[in-house]
């Protein structure tokens, strides 16, 4: 390889220099005419290496023929060459034998350089995407199941910090399993039933769970996953966890609304249609009585109408809470045949 003041040997064999003087250097003289192979077939006899020092003393050089290394935009890195201590002539055949492996050592530095690239392309991406997964407000992992049922994390995001805060992120990758520590006791059993038949079927993994936090807290978790088997028989899971306890709370809140619409607000105003219903249906002199009773009979079918169409759309706005598709089975509970 060729610079501005030198010349390095990056690869060589029966050669123990590493690098000259570019001044003193034969390769230099090869980039002039790239397409061609140079050939000193006596460096003695040459005007342009009678004075250098590597053509004087023991072991000098006599013979050089170098091949250009040029890259595909024509510039040209160095040569692949061959020296000798004795004059020497080349064949058309070893002409066309250097000529081809200066393009196969070509061929490899444009391939390392590719690869090198590539390489520092998926690092650039594997860290915008770790950024991502630690910003993340869940716990992204790839866990790999054995065969027997041992578990490993190939990764796990920093979600499992503010998911389980009094728990050793690096301990809960090393054992995977600890994490059912955490797991309600009364769910713990649907929850690993549910990883089995998942595992075993290869079936989307979608649970809702309880999660101990601390003595007197306790949190929701939803689990997804989508698992593959690879050629080995080990079960990959590509998955998340998030924490759904507000989701669970807020549909428990929209369940109280819900019925104190249809039984606290609604009895009353039943009650109220009951009685216009019995004083329309009386016997009354006054006139003008029974336009109010009209007027209260008009007020009391709106309000039941609004109360109505109230409680529909909390029903409508129940079913799409934060985007949730809310039909996750909850561990413990039974599916419903239609």
């Amino acid at each position: 390889m060729v610079d501005k003041d030198r010349t390095w040997h990056k690869s060589k064999y029966g050669f123990d220099v590493d690098e000259v003087n570019r001044k003193d250097s034969f390769c230099q003289h090869a980039l002039d005419n790239p397409s061609e192979i140079l050939i000193v077939e006596d460096a003695q006899l040459d005007k342009k290496f009678i004075d250098n020092p590597f053509t004087k003393g023991d072991n000098a050089i006599r013979f050089y023929a170098g091949a250009p290394l040029v890259t595909k935009k024509g510039y040209v890195l160095g040569t692949l060459c061959v020296v000798d201590t004795k004059p020497r002539k080349l064949t058309d055949i070893q002409k066309r034998a250097l000529y081809i492996l200066s393009k196969k050592a070509m061929d490899y530095l444009n391939s390392r350089k590719l690869i090198l690239l590539q390489n520092n392309n998926i690092e650039l991406n594997a860290l915008k995407l770790k950024k991502l997964t630690d910003l993340a407000p869940c716990i992204i992992y790839q866990l790999q199941i054995a065969k027997n049922g041992e578990m490993k994390f190939d990764f796990l995001s920093k979600g499992i910090n503010s998911s389980l805060p009094n728990f050793d992120s690096e301990l809960i990758k090393k054992s995977p399993k600890l994490i059912f520590d955490f797991i309600h006791p009364d769910d713990l059993p649907y929850v690993k039933q549910s990883i089995k038949e998942s595992s075993k079927h290869l079936t989307e993994w979608n649970i809702a769970y309880r999660v101990k936090i601390s003595e007197n807290k306790t949190e929701w978790h939803l689990g997804r996953a989508l698992p593959e088997k690879t050629k080995k028989g080990t079960v990959i899971w590509y998955g998340t966890i998030q924490n759904i306890t507000s989701l669970i709370e807020y549909e428990k809140t929209m369940e109280q609304i819900m019925f104190d619409i249809s039984h606290v607000l609604r009895k009353p105003v039943a009650n109220l249609l009951g009685l216009t219903n019995l004083i329309e249906n009386e016997k009354f002199s006054e006139l003008n009585f029974k336009e109010y009773v009209g007027y209260i009979k008009i007020v009391s079918d709106e309000l039941d109408n609004f109360i109505k169409k109230l409680n529909q759309t909390y029903r409508q706005k129940n079913k799409k809470i934060a985007g949730f598709n809310r039909n996750f089975p909850k561990a413990g509970s039974k599916k419903k045949n239609n």
